[in-house]
């Protein structure tokens, strides 16, 4: 009897900056509307619950929802207002330039949970050209050993985004045969997210024409 292959967790990717970022845009949003809820007076309350019913969706649709994750059968890309599921059968390729981005299935989606940072890029590439011109690497103070993100400084680097796609490159490589990575790419559009901000968005709208 042949046993199957253990199947691991999913390596999900996600941005701690966008969190960090979401947590404090929905505290304030909060704060504000909360405040104009209980204390405002006429149609300010009506206005504030409006407000609040458009901005939190939005919010967490650009800061707390995006994520992507990678299993052994396929590729799940969960984005602002679509999530993406493409088996690893269908990944043509995995890039980042000014954005991180997967192909497949003859389409093309951003990564969203990915962002590409062009000043960690600048900086990776001008460590590893003075490594391999001879020269010291610079750690904390420059004075080589680990730098303040706990990498050594006596090895090359690679920028988090590149690093990530990198990954996601090898995933693709390595499953793209197995018999459970094979399949279609399904899209589904985030309604939990579109119709409570549509509706924020309507309620605004109706409140600013019969002002």
């Amino acid at each position: 009897m042949t046993s199957e292959p253990p199947k691991y967790a999913d390596r999900v990717y996600r941005s701690g900056s966008a969190l960090a970022a979401g947590v404090l845009l929905i505290g304030l949003a909060a704060w504000l509307g909360g405040d104009a809820m209980l204390r405002g007076e006429g149609r300010t309350p009506v206005t504030a619950a409006a407000a609040l019913l458009l901005a939190v969706p939005l919010v967490t649709a650009f800061t707390f929802r995006p994520a992507v994750f990678a299993g052994d059968e396929r590729l799940r890309v969960r984005n602002p207002f679509r999530t993406i599921v493409a088996p690893w059968a269908t990944v043509e390729s995995v890039k980042a330039a000014y954005s991180c981005e997967v192909r497949a299935g003859g389409a093309t989606y951003q990564l969203w949970a990915i962002p590409v940072s062009l000043r960690a890029r600048g900086k990776a590439t001008r460590h590893n050209e003075r490594l391999a011109a001879g020269e010291s690497p610079r750690g904390v103070f420059g004075l080589g050993g680990r730098d303040r993100i706990g990498q050594d400084a006596d090895r090359p680097r690679t920028a988090p985004s590149d690093a990530a796609v990198g990954e996601l490159r090898e995933l693709a490589e390595r499953h793209a045969d197995a018999p459970g990575a094979q399949g279609e790419v399904s899209v589904r559009w985030s309604y939990e997210i579109i119709a409570p901000a549509a509706v924020g968005a309507v309620a605004l709208l109706v409140l600013w024409i019969t002002g």
